[in-house]
């Protein structure tokens, strides 16, 4: 059972700003704020808008210029940052305790107050525009791009959530305006903080500088979940030394319940430097230097990858060795021992520790679940339901998730 160090208390303030304040023994305070809206509520010709404006929060607020804000940003003596995915943009700020009253007013500024100055627009698209192209230079960021445009072809998935480059270089001040001022808004909004102030004079803190923060109409989101397309393809690129093999799954339709079981088989298949995949393709076949799985599981974006680099003429060697690992599994020829389940239990166990112990790991995962709708401690019942996973559960929850896969091969011309 994990010992909780911090208490958390929800508000919700009248213009609807949705406020958690997590009261936690800490001289690092951390506070995130996310608006609901991402990639997936962009219409093809404004793929980009969401991750446009991230950057351009940064360019001056009605009070601030641009380097005026960053100077101040940077005063804080603390970390700043923020992203943009498929369903939420967020911004957060780290600092030391006595700064954090400092770190609500700037970040309430930026969000509430922001400019879009023609001069700053231009500055910022010209960064994005390398951003996109710097991930083309990628290989590896080239084989997943190249993966999803073949795995999906209708569903934003198979959108960059950077955009595309003609709808960034026709972004103007009122598409950028506009689409900000609709979404930022106080009722599509999620505040977390850690601290160790009281939950009262937290709130209060908050309430100071986003209370009259104005609420509008919410656009709820729509988008048909889209499965991989059953498929092997091939692409090229010139002048890569290393030929990439990626497989991708969906799995929309798999039930909450195997959502631990999933975690935990990948982490034994290729999220450790002990993983089924590393161990058969790099340490016993000497097929690759890399490989590895990555998997996501929100509302409307469940994917698991599996990515390598091999010379051109070990593909198929590569191929043949991760669908026998793959099939391996699922019939159970592969064995996952109780040894292999504890040390997976522990593993996952020990990261959902670290998140609680650290400050600003633990702002995020709070904000991340209450942005999904999710249960903020959803971490207690996986613990909980730890000691129910068995070595058929996983086998079950590789049968259900591994099959027919997008197989994308980027070449060397």
């Amino acid at each position: 059972m994990i010992k909780l160090n911090f208490d958390i208390k929800k508000h919700l303030l009248p213009n609807g700003l949705e406020i958690l304040t997590i009261k936690k023994d800490t001289q690092i305070s951390s506070i995130n704020i996310g608006i609901k809206v991402g990639a997936l509520y962009e219409k093809v010709n404004e793929k980009g808008i969401s991750h446009f404006i991230e950057h351009m929060l940064f360019k001056g607020t009605n009070k601030r210029t641009f380097q005026a804000l960053n100077d101040e940003l940077e005063a804080l003596g603390g970390e700043y940052n923020a992203y943009t995915d498929f369903t939420s943009t967020v911004y957060s700020i780290s600092c030391l305790e006595e700064e954090l009253i400092n770190g609500i007013e700037i970040l309430s500024d930026m969000v509430t107050s922001s400019v879009f100055l023609q001069e700053e627009i231009e500055k910022e698209r010209g960064v994005i525009l390398a951003e996109i192209r710097t991930s083309k230079d990628s290989v590896e960021d080239l084989s997943f791009k190249r993966a999803n445009e073949v795995a999906f072809k209708k569903g934003p998935l198979r959108y960059d959530v950077a955009g595309v480059e003609k709808n960034v270089k026709k972004f103007n001040h009122k598409d950028l305006y506009t689409f900000y001022k609709k979404h930022y808004i106080a009722n599509n909004s999620v505040i977390t903080m850690v601290s160790s102030f009281e939950h009262e004079e937290a709130l209060k803190m908050i309430q100071e500088h986003f209370g009259e923060w104005k609420s509008g109409d919410i656009t709820s989101l729509k988008v048909k979940d889209e499965k991989n397309v059953k498929t092997k393809e091939i692409t090229v690129k010139e002048n890569i030394e290393l030929n990439t093999i990626i497989y991708l799954y969906t799995f929309y339709e798999l039930d909450k319940e195997y959502e631990l079981p999933l975690r935990i088989l990948n982490h034994r298949l290729g999220e450790s430097s002990n993983s089924l995949l590393f161990r058969e393709i790099r340490e016993n076949r000497g097929l690759a230097y890399d490989i590895y799985s990555h998997l996501d599981v929100t509302k409307h974006v469940k994917t698991l990858y599996i990515y390598t680099a091999v010379d051109e003429e070990d593909i198929d060697s590569a191929i043949e060795a991760i669908d026998e690992t793959l099939l391996g599994i699922k019939e159970g020829k592969i064995e996952i021992g109780e040894k292999d389940l504890n040390i997976m239990k522990k593993v996952h166990k020990t990261a959902v520790v670290s998140t609680l112990e650290d400050p600003v790991e633990l702002c995020s995962y709070i904000l991340t679940q209450s942005v999904e709708g999710e249960d903020i401690f959803e971490f207690l019942d996986d613990m909980d339901s730890l000691n129910n996973i068995t070595k058929d559960k996983i086998y079950n929850v590789a049968n259900k998730v591994l099959n027919n896969p997008t197989i994308h091969i980027l070449k060397s011309s």
